[in-house]
């Protein structure tokens, strides 16, 4: 069908031109908006909206991996299983897959899905994992070591380029300050073991930024103000390899009843001390899937102006993802909670929380794209970073859709105005 735009040209072209000569401009110019048509199609994309549920208990699944099978692009749903998934038209065949550690895939081609389906019900493992006769005899400390040791041969050793959404979020006695989101590229040469463990090798690329005015707001002066991009990705223990090297670590390491994720089996491994940390390794390559880690051990951070704070809790979780027989970075998230005190009476004086996360949308494996110094990023804090707000950008960018406590977080925030307008005045 042949758009308004180019009809009211041909009218306007017969109008100018006379009579005589309309039967070749005509044909001409329906040639060329088929042309410009066929171009908007290709640009045109299909959005995939749908929730994750367990299909027993229907209770939702966050956190949840929604890609295309065999494509390097996907997203993950939010707290309450939802998730809006934008993919390229020309993709509206493939099958979408979803996958959730300690259940069965879920797979059906993308447009019976966009068509049909409001709702995706998983399948527990749990029944296959019974069938499974457990015959090796490994120690929960005996399969991290070789898991660490396979390290460079389950994720990439080439250099490789990620699309990234990251989002950080400041709440101070249960209200929601300030949010700042950003898309970015971030590029590394492999997954060799660095020198300095607490050192970024990773290149980051700022691509679009967008934050809130609360910004301004006098308590943000009392979260760190650096780089929390370079911080979360800092906290790839498997990328950096920040595990203790004493033997009474991987001694201390329990190995708990095996689970299932991507078609699978994975053996989950526990330790608790000062902390509770799970590892979920692959039981074909042992590659690492999935790291847990809690710490809710206090102590004092700094002072700041007749005040000092203490952390109280630090929640972290990262994810990976297969692509190509390697394991690429899917998601981190990290929550920290940190209390402030009267530095003479002890007395709490207020609460903070700073909520952190970094999903992949897309990789690109053995690439020859390069972050360069001059597009690196600046390794201040990105509310610092000068990028005006693009709202066309954002409309169809793949972002962790909005649940019940996202929509907390913009009733808090935009009490004065709404963030749309606050993001365009940055």
């Amino acid at each position: 069908m042949i758009d308004k735009y180019t009809i009211l040209a041909v009218r306007l072209f017969i109008s100018l031109r006379g009579m005589a000569k309309t039967k070749i401009y005509i044909g001409y110019l329906l040639f060329i908006g088929l042309i410009f048509l066929t171009g908007l199609l290709h640009a045109q994309t299909l959005t995939i909206s749908a929730k994750v549920v367990d299909r027993e208990t229907k209770e939702p699944l966050p956190f949840a991996s929604v890609g295309l099978k065999n494509k390097p692009i996907g997203t993950i749903t939010n707290l309450q299983g939802e998730f809006d998934f934008h993919i390229p038209i020309e993709f509206r065949n493939d099958v979408l897959v979803i996958n959730m550690l300690g259940y069965l895939p879920y797979e059906d081609p993308a447009w019976t899905v966009t068509n049909n389906i409001t709702t995706i019900e998983m399948v527990k493992s749990t029944q296959f994992l019974d069938e499974v006769v457990v015959s090796d005899s490994l120690r929960g400390g005996e399969i991290l070591s070789i898991a660490l040791g396979r390290i460079t041969q389950n994720y990439p050793m080439k250099p490789f380029l990620l699309d990234g959404f990251y989002r950080d979020i400041k709440e101070v006695g249960g209200t929601y300050v300030s949010l700042l989101e950003a898309a970015v590229k971030i590029f590394d040469e492999d997954y060799q073991a660095p020198r300095n463990k607490f050192k970024l090798r990773e290149r980051v690329a700022l691509q679009e930024v967008r934050r809130s005015l609360g910004y301004e707001n006098k308590f943000t002066a009392y979260f760190d103000e650096g780089n929390l991009l370079e911080d979360i990705l800092l906290h790839n223990n498997i990328r950096y390899r920040q595990f203790p090297e004493e033997e009474i670590f991987f001694k201390g390491m329990v190995r708990g009843n095996d689970s299932y994720y991507n078609g699978h089996q994975v053996y989950v491994l526990s330790q608790k001390y000062d902390y509770d940390l799970t590892i979920y390794v692959d039981k074909e390559t042992y590659g690492i899937i999935r790291l847990e880690y809690e710490n809710d051990e206090q102590e004092v951070i700094r002072k700041r102006r007749g005040l000092v704070s203490k952390f109280v809790n630090l929640k972290r979780i990262i994810d990976f993802k297969s692509y190509n027989g390697e394991l690429f970075l899917n998601y981190i998230t990290l929550d920290s909670k940190i209390n402030w005190y009267d530095s003479k009476t002890d007395e709490l004086k207020f609460e903070t929380q700073l909520h952190q996360q970094l999903l992949i949308n897309k990789v690109y494996p053995n690439t020859d794209e390069y972050v360069g110094t001059t597009e690196k990023m600046k390794n201040y804090g990105l509310q610092y970073q000068d990028y005006r707000y693009n709202k066309s950008f954002w409309d169809n960018y793949n972002v962790i859709k909005e649940s019940p406590l996202d929509r907390k977080i913009i009733s808090d925030l935009e009490k004065e105005i709404s963030l749309e307008k606050q993001f365009n005045k940055n």
